[in-house]
């Protein structure tokens, strides 16, 4: 199958190239076009990008972005190169982000970057000649994790449109969150946001999702949740985003989900996380009917394939 052959050659084309850095930069049919596309990677691993080299740099720990964007490349005939220790790098001897990114690019077709710093990937972006792939940079955008949330979601849900959910936890500092609210805005979606004041969503969000007419609402006692939703995202509480010390140890053990809690549910629902997890989900929830979490990052492969596949234009 060539860019021909799938649903939306344009789109296809229009992909090649292209970097990926925050949901803000697509439109809702081409992030319906990503997850139709997906649908057809989840059984495919040809050796697509045979011969392509993907350099991993990684200013961050990470386990599930790092290791899915590996396996996916990996299963599709390429190559990674990279490192998941900043230490270890240029970086520790001075080195610039925008020297780095147009050194490594000698060395690749396809960069993935995780950064601490909030803008790091778009300045990648702007350093290369190359497709950049953000895979999180502080506490702004993963459009990575959204994507395969939205791909777990509508698995699971069979629409995206006009759902309930509830984002519980860390509002403030989680990536995860603020990429996935926006999106999900643009179905009409509606929303209660549970967190500690302290750990609320940012104030910009909250003002771009009251400007569209998007219907939300806020509590501040995690021990009570929405049992009128369909989706309950957990997210962890941040430790590594916290300045104070004090304002962590105050709000860490802010909530944790477990049977009991769900037994006040009218049926079952579910329960996402981008993990990892600390104390915030039970283990007894793992073969709970609705946890997805688990099948969260199995999806991240699928979709992560996708993109590569994608944006260095070798479609199956």
């Amino acid at each position: 199958m060539t860019a021909d052959t799938v649903a939306n050659p344009e789109l296809a084309k229009a992909f090649v190239g292209r970097d990926v850095v925050s949901m803000r930069d697509f439109r809702r049919e081409e992030i319906l076009f990503v997850l139709d596309l997906a649908e057809r990677f989840e059984h495919t691993s040809e050796p697509l990008l045979g011969g392509r080299v993907v350099v991993n740099l990684f200013f961050e720990p990470s386990t599930r972005t790092r290791l899915s964007f590996e396996a996916a490349m990996v299963r599709l005939g390429g190559q990674n190169i990279g490192f998941a220790d900043a230490g270890i790098s240029s970086v520790a001897k001075g080195e610039s982000l925008a020297d780095t990114i147009r050194v490594v690019e000698n060395y690749c077709d396809i960069i993935v970057i995780r950064h601490k710093f909030e803008g790091a990937a778009r300045l990648a972006a702007e350093a290369s000649r190359l497709p950049v792939i953000n895979g999180g940079d502080g506490s702004n955008q993963h459009p990575t994790q959204t994507l395969l949330d939205l791909f777990t979601i509508r698995k699971l849900h069979g629409r995206l449109e006009k759902l309930r959910v509830a984002f519980l936890g860390d509002l403030k500092y989680s990536r995860t969150v603020h990429s996935l609210i926006e999106v999900l805005a643009q179905f009409e979606c509606e929303f209660v946001l549970v967190s500690p004041q302290e750990l609320r969503m940012p104030r910009d969000i909250l003002d771009d999702l009251a400007r569209d007419g998007v219907r939300c609402r806020e509590e501040f006692k995690p021990s009570i949740l929405p049992v009128d939703v369909d989706i309950l995202y957990t997210t962890r509480i941040q430790k590594e985003r916290f300045v104070d010390p004090v304002e962590y140890e105050r709000v860490r053990n802010a909530y944790r989900l477990d049977r009991e809690a769900l037994e006040v549910f009218p049926r079952p629902v579910t329960v996402m996380h981008p993990l990892p997890r600390v104390n915030e989900i039970s283990t007894d929830l793992d073969d709970y009917e609705g946890a997805a979490y688990f099948q969260q990052a199995r999806n991240g492969i699928t979709v992560r394939k996708t993109l590569l596949s994608l944006l260095l234009g070798a479609l199956p």
